[in-house]
C-alpha cells in the first residue's frame, strides 16, 4: 500500500468557504447577511474563494501546508452538499479563474488543496433530475436514480419520497452509481478537477455507495491523473473495507476525535481507558495508512471542541499537542485556532471573526504555531514509530515515544489544573549513550539515569516534548 508521501508531512486546515472570508462582495447573494450574523441552515454571509486567497499568508504563518475545502460547486445552499453542476464553481464563490488563482497562489506557498466530492447524491437542481421531473418515464435519465413510481414527489413533505435519497431528505436524490452512464459521469468529474490542479478528494459519505468496485475505479482514475493525489473518505467508524490499498489513502479520523473529546473535553474517561483506545487505533491499520489519516479535533459536522469543553480554553492545549505529535496528518477546523465556539450544525459553521484585536485568543494561536513548528522540525513526529511509555492513572498523565532510526522524542501530556513533576521511564527503548532530555516546548533540561528521565516539570494543562541527546 502506497499513500502520498506529502500527506504524512502535511498540516491541514479545513475551510467552510461560505463562512471563512468575503474577498469579493460583488458576487454576494442578494440576501446576504452581515458578516458574523448567527448562522442558520439557510442564510448566507458572503464567504468565497477570493476570501481564501486573501488570507493564504495568514494560513502559511500559522503553519498550514494543505487546505481541505467543503464543497465549492454550484448549489442552492450555503453548504453546497446538494450539487447542481459538478463542473461549475458556485457563482457566489467565484469563477473558474478564481479557482485557478487559488490553486496557483496556494501552490506558490507550497500548500496543497483538496476538494470535497459529493458523489453519493446531488441536489434537486441537477440537470438529470430536472429532466426526470419534466419528462418522467420518457426521460433519458430515468435510470440515473432509483425511482419507485411516477410522478415524483420532490417537494411534498406530507408523504415519503418515492425515489431513493440520502437519509430520506428529498432534496438530496441518491445517484444509481451502478448505472454505467452515472458511473462514467462521476468518474469524469473526479478526473476533471484533478486535471484542473486539485491535489485530491475528500469523499462525502462514501460508505453510502455500497459498491467497492466504484471506489476502486475512482482511485484508478484519480491516480492516473495525478499519482500523488490524496483520497480521504468520511468514514466515522472502522474503515478497513476501504483501506485495503485499492480504494482510499486514509479516512477522516473521527475515532481519534471522539477519544480526544471524551478524555480532554468531557473528562468522562480515565487516562488508562484513553490510552487503550489510542493503542487500539494505532494497531488498527498498517503504518503507511496510519500516517495518512486525517486527524481532526473539530469539523463542520460536530460542535466545536471548545464548546464541548464547556468553553474552558485550557482544555485545548494538551489535545493540540497530541494532534501535532501523533501519527497522521493533523487537520485544524477553521477558527478553532483563535478560540471560535459553536454548537452542533449550523452553529459550528459561524463566520471567521477577522477582528483579531477583539476576538482572537492569541495565546492559544501561538501554542498551535509552536506545536506545528516542532512537528515540522522533526520528521520523527511524522513518520516515526509510536509507543506508549507511561500511564499514570493517579495523576491522569500519559507519555508516548516517537522513534525512527536516528532520533527518539518523548511526548508527555498533563491535562490537569495542577503542574506536575514526574519521572519518565524509558523501559526497553533502544536508546543508548544519551544522558539528557531537552524540552522542545521550553527551556527544561533533564538528566537521564538508570533508563529514566528524572524530574520532568509539566505545566498545568500542557505537557512536554523531550528530545534525547548527549
Amino acid at each position: 500500500m502506497n499513500t502520498p508521501e506529502w500527506v504524512k508531512h502535511a498540516v491541514f486546515y479545513q475551510i467552510f468557504p461560505e463562512r471563512f472570508a468575503n474577498g469579493d462582495p460583488t458576487n454576494d447573494p442578494e440576501n446576504v447577511m452581515p458578516w458574523g450574523s448567527a448562522p442558520t441552515p439557510a442564510n448566507y454571509m458572503g464567504g468565497d474563494l477570493q476570501g481564501i486567497i486573501n488570507h493564504l499568508d495568514y494560513l502559511a504563518d500559522l503553519g498550514v501546508t494543505a487546505l481541505y475545502l467543503n464543497p465549492i460547486f454550484q448549489a442552492n445552499s450555503n453548504h453546497k452538499y446538494n450539487t447542481y453542476d459538478y463542473y461549475r464553481i458556485d457563482p457566489s464563490f467565484g469563477t473558474m479563474a478564481t479557482f485557478h488563482a487559488l490553486i496557483e497562489q496556494a501552490h506558490a506557498r507550497h500548500m496543497r488543496v483538496i476538494l470535497d466530492g459529493v458523489f453519493n447524491h446531488c441536489g434537486r437542481g441537477f440537470y438529470a433530475f430536472i429532466d426526470i421531473l419534466e419528462h418522467e418515464v420518457h426521460s433519458p435519465y430515468r435510470e440515473w436514480f432509483s425511482i419507485k413510481e411516477f410522478p415524483l414527489s420532490p417537494y411534498d413533505d406530507t408523504k415519503p419520497a418515492n425515489y431513493a435519497c440520502w437519509w430520506d431528505i428529498r432534496s438530496l436524490p441518491k445517484f444509481a452509481t451502478n448505472h454505467g452512464p452515472v458511473r462514467q459521469y462521476l468518474l469524469d468529474v473526479a478526473r476533471y478537477w484533478i486535471e484542473q490542479g486539485a491535489d485530491g478528494w475528500r469523499l462525502d459519505v462514501p460508505n453510502e455507495i455500497d459498491d467497492h468496485d466504484f471506489w476502486r475505479e475512482f482511485r484508478q482514475v484519480v491516480k492516473t491523473a495525478n499519482p500523488d493525489a490524496y483520497i480521504v473518505g468520511e468514514i466515522w467508524e472502522d474503515a478497513d473495507p476501504w483501506l485495503d490499498g485499492s480504494q482510499f489513502d486514509g479516512v477522516m479520523n473521527y475515532v481519534f476525535q471522539r477519544l480526544c473529546r471524551a478524555f480532554f473535553a468531557y473528562r468522562k474517561i480515565p487516562v488508562d481507558k484513553f490510552a487503550v483506545g489510542i493503542e487500539t487505533l494505532i494497531r488498527r491499520y498498517p503504518p503507511e495508512i496510519t500516517q495518512a489519516q486525517l486527524n481532526l479535533l473539530g469539523s463542520h459536522d460536530t460542535a466545536r471542541f471548545l464548546t464541548e469543553a464547556e468553553g474552558k480554553r485550557e482544555r485545548l492545549y494538551a489535545p493540540i499537542l497530541l494532534q501535532m505529535t501523533f501519527p497522521g496528518a493533523p487537520c485544524i477546523y477553521y477558527g478553532d485556532e483563535i478560540g471560535l465556539q459553536g454548537g452542533e450544525d449550523p452553529h459550528c459553521r459561524g463566520c471567521f471573526p477577522w477582528d483579531e484585536q477583539q476576538t482572537w485568543d492569541q495565546d492559544f494561536r501561538g501554542w498551535i504555531q509552536q506545536c506545528i513548528r516542532i512537528r515540522q522540525s522533526h520528521p520523527t513526529l511524522r513518520t516515526g514509530s509510536f509507543r506508549t511509555l507511561l500511564v499514570r492513572t493517579d495523576l491522569s498523565i500519559w507519555a508516548f515515544a516517537r522513534q525512527d532510526e536516528q532520533h527518539c522524542l518523548i511526548v508527555v501530556l498533563n491535562p490537569n489544573e495542577q503542574a506536575q513533576t514526574i519521572d519518565i521511564p524509558l523501559t526497553d527503548l533502544p536508546v543508548y549513550q544519551v544522558n539528557q532530555a531537552v524540552d522542545l516546548l521550553g527551556t527544561g533540561r533533564y538528566m537521564i539515569r538508570h533508563r529514566q528521565i528524572y524530574q520532568v516539570e509539566l505545566a498545568a494543562w500542557r505537557g512536554a516534548v523531550l528530545a534525547l541527546s548527549n
